[in-house]
């Protein structure tokens, strides 16, 4: 039977719900407008934003909803004033912009094509996958802005909360490789407490047999990445900023942190991706097959993740688009 051209596979939902609502199926094929460019997706990563937003009406959006926002892969066209990439390169980026007027795109990033503004993307680095990379734009972007949120300087010191998760292990890689931090702690459960250290943070404290209130240092920094400023922030100095990056934050003093969705920002820290000093952090349960959908949200609903939960191989297809651009 001949494939309909005009349609492609995706995973999306037609009403608010737990991961049961999630479907596999056709979904119409998006033409780039002028400033966006097509891409073939080759891998995506979950975020808990995506489950949230199916969970319950967050954000102004229109049924059926493909969710995602991190994604990788290969532009396949462009509209007439999509400049900045050519056709074949490689890119990168998160393509939900959070900050724009109007509502998210019922296009995410769990479909085989998708469209998005060339000016959230960069090119992916050469030395990481297409899965390494898809792991990183939401998380670093919202990593970053907490630095930004707080002022944080070189020679400060900084507390991490959930240093194993999507966030956190890129805060402690910014705070240690970009930021010039002069003592980094985070916290963990037993069996991650090595691979933590592993990330470059200097002392790792076991949630699981330490209380915050037994913690005797105090610290420049708060950076709490899973929403616990009301117990976390005994460890923070009288005067330093706390950053929580859940809505809202359960202590008076945090202060919330969202993200700056940019291709720039990724581009900054191309230099970082290529030496060696920033490394995208992918769950050992994955990648998950894009057939797998729902068994990778369920993962991450459990909150045990370690890095990003990543979904790839997409199913190949021939672009239809050859003609555009």
């Amino acid at each position: 039977m001949k494939k309909n051209m005009n349609t492609q596979k995706a995973w999306f939902y037609e009403e608010y719900g737990p991961k049961e609502v999630l479907k596999l199926g056709d979904f119409p094929l998006p033409t780039p407008a002028h400033n966006q460019i097509l891409v073939q997706v080759r891998a995506a990563a979950l975020n808990p934003i995506d489950f949230k937003r199916r969970q319950r009406a967050i954000f102004p959006s229109d049924f059926p909803v493909v969710p995602g926002c991190d994604m990788s892969g290969v532009v396949v066209a462009r509209g007439d004033g999509a400049t900045k990439f050519g056709i074949g390169d490689e890119v990168y980026g998160n393509i939900q912009d959070f900050n724009a007027e109007g509502k998210l795109k019922q296009l995410g990033t769990l479909a085989q094509f998708i469209v998005v503004e060339e000016s959230l993307v960069a090119l992916k680095p050469k030395n990481i996958s297409f899965e390494e990379a898809a792991s990183l734009p939401l998380a670093i972007q919202t990593a970053i802005e907490g630095f930004v949120t707080a002022g944080f300087k070189g020679g400060q010191t900084v507390f991490i909360v959930g240093g194993a998760g999507g966030v956190g292990t890129l805060v402690i890689q910014l705070a240690k490789h970009l930021y010039g931090a002069s003592e980094v702690v985070a916290t963990a459960s037993t069996p991650k407490v090595e691979f933590v250290k592993s990330l470059g943070a200097d002392k790792v404290v076991d949630y699981t047999k330490t209380k915050y209130e037994e913690i005797t240092e105090n610290f420049d920094f708060l950076y709490d990445t899973i929403g616990d400023t009301k117990n976390s922030h005994v460890v923070a100095k009288a005067d330093a900023p706390i950053v929580d990056i859940t809505w809202p934050p359960s202590h008076p003093r945090a202060v919330y942190s969202s993200l700056t969705v940019c291709g720039e920002s990724l581009e900054k820290l191309r230099p970082y991706l290529e030496s060696g000093k920033l490394k995208a952090i992918i769950d050992p349960t994955g990648p998950y097959k894009f057939t797998d959908v729902v068994e990778a949200f369920g993962y991450l609903e459990t909150g045990r993740a370690r890095g990003k939960v990543v979904v790839s191989p997409f199913p190949s297809a021939t672009s239809p688009f050859c003609f555009v651009g």
